[in-house]
């Protein structure tokens, strides 16, 4: 096994590496997924391919991960780490849901399956079960207790495999992994980020330091912490669409509209040409994003014409059915058309969340049209989605809920003229906002609270208040054309 290890490890296995696995996967252009080298007691005929699988796994590509290590295992039966990695394959670490409840089952009998052939070493062994505990009880444990498992699982392999580099950035990726939204102080993303920055100066085309060093400073305290590895990662792994797509994450975060776009229109095409329907979609949500905020409304309306034009989608998967069903949305509420945002419609079979947004643009869009009785229905809706949130124990989704609530509630009141209670419920529905952290399935709330709290303040002719509002929401959202052209709106009627 040293002898083996110092192969694997060595530039030159390294460099033959990339060379083979570009020609072996070469469709006119030659693949590029970056550098990884992770040893195992399979094979040697198999490395290469496992090491492409890890590869794959570390841009988040779990179709062809999948059918990677499914490669392997048939060129190598007795290779236990290819069942850890298909396994790795269902858990989507950062995506909701991080275990789809139909995987569950396929990724235990992956686990049962590497577990009965043997791994063939004790690294490889506490690879297997750190990733068995997450489908361990999986019927009676809660989610977050069995992520909770493998973090102090990957912490101990982590520990007594320092010179081990798969091990120190799985064990970051598990960090982010069971980081809470709600925790601003954004501990575990910082633990992570101390991990990956010292081995990114070693090992500066690995393709998963980059990518979590991208979600660790994925927030407005650590985003510009993050322009370097989102200037590289899609330089690293351009052969996978999500990284072409990640750096937007910290073009978002600094207002970079024009960097954003590049990178979504490239991992739109990218992912298209993949049929990797999720990611595309993905990427366009983000790309309108990008387009209404810096005045490209045209480009924008292309995009949604173009969702329009996408037929049988899996609405009932989360990452689909968010992008598609907010794309609209913000085209309508961005543009302030509160007439076409009160007849948005809620797409059959999405998750509650998503019924949500809709639920709320449509709520928005009647109050301020004056349709207050309207607008009170949809209120009673968002209170029937926040019950049935919080009755299955999904916390993150019931605060978000409750948040689009008050919000329409007080653009209800501000039609009624309860200009006192208007401005009392969208800020608490802001301040509760502040609290809480986005998901990376949005570049951001619909329209924030904050930036709402102060177009209310200067429809109540209060533009020194209002300047304040947009003040905040430019620091937590830098480069937002609705603040922007606010606060610009509130210096005016100030002058007068």
């Amino acid at each position: 096994m040293p002898h083996l290890w110092r192969i694997f490890c060595s530039p030159l296995f390294l460099f033959s590496l990339i060379l083979s696995a570009q020609e072996a996967h070469d469709h006119g252009v030659p693949e590029k997924l970056g550098a990884v080298s992770f040893p195992t007691s399979c094979i040697p005929a198999v490395q290469q391919q496992f090491n492409r699988g890890v590869a794959l796994l570390h841009s988040f590509a779990y179709s062809a991960a999948e059918n990677t290590f499914r490669e392997v295992a048939a060129g190598d039966p007795r290779c236990a780490m290819a069942h850890w990695g298909i396994a790795m394959t269902h858990f989507h670490q950062l995506w909701e849901p991080a275990l789809p409840p139909e995987a569950i089952a396929i990724a235990s009998g992956e686990i049962g399956r590497a577990r009965a052939i043997g791994a063939g070493s004790a690294r490889e062994r506490k690879f297997v079960n750190a990733v068995g505990l997450l489908y361990q009880d999986s019927s009676t444990a809660p989610y977050s207790t069995r992520v909770s498992n493998y973090e102090r699982a990957m912490s101990d392999l982590a520990a007594e495999n320092g010179k081990d580099t798969e091990a120190q950035v799985f064990y970051a990726l598990a960090l982010l992994a069971n980081a809470s939204p709600m925790d601003k102080s954004h501990a575990k993303q910082k633990r992570a980020a101390d991990l990956l920055e010292p081995l990114y100066r070693v090992y500066p085309q690995h393709p998963g330091i980059p990518h979590y060093l991208i979600h660790a400073y994925d927030n407005a305290e650590l985003a510009p912490r993050g322009l370097l590895a989102a200037r590289a990662y899609s330089e690293i792994a351009p052969s996978a669409p999500h990284a072409l797509h990640m750096p937007s994450h910290i073009f978002t975060r600094l207002g970079l509209w024009e960097d954003s776009i590049a990178s979504n229109l490239a991992a739109r095409k990218a992912a298209h040409q993949q049929g990797d329907i999720g990611e595309e979609l993905h990427a366009m949500d983000y790309l309108v994003y990008a387009y209404l905020q810096s005045g490209h409304e045209r480009e924008a309306a292309q995009v949604v014409q173009e969702l329009k034009d996408m037929s049988k989608l899996n609405i009932g998967d989360f990452k689909v059915g968010y992008a598609s069903t907010a794309m609209p949305i913000r085209y309508a509420v961005e543009r302030r058309q509160w007439a076409e945002a009160a007849v948005i419609s809620s797409p059959a079979g999405a998750p509650p969340q998503v019924v949500a947004i809709t639920v709320w643009a449509r709520g928005v869009g009647l109050a301020r049209s004056g349709r207050v009785a309207e607008a009170r229905v949809e209120i009673d809706k968002l209170r029937q989605i926040e019950s049935r949130l919080r009755d299955s124990g999904n916390d993150y989704w019931t605060t978000q809920a409750g948040i689009l609530m008050r919000e329409v509630m007080a653009w209800s009141a501000q039609a009624d003229g309860k200009r006192e209670e208007a401005v009392a419920l969208l800020r608490e529905a802001a301040d509760e906002e502040d609290g809480i952290e986005k998901l990376p399935v949005t570049p951001g709330p619909i329209v924030p609270g904050r930036e709402q709290l102060g177009d209310l303040l200067l429809e109540q002719n209060q533009p020194g208040m209002a300047s304040k509002e947009f003040q905040l929401a430019l620091v937590a959202a830098p480069g937002r054309h609705g603040a922007k052209t606010g606060a610009a709106r509130a210096a005016a009627i100030s002058r007068k």
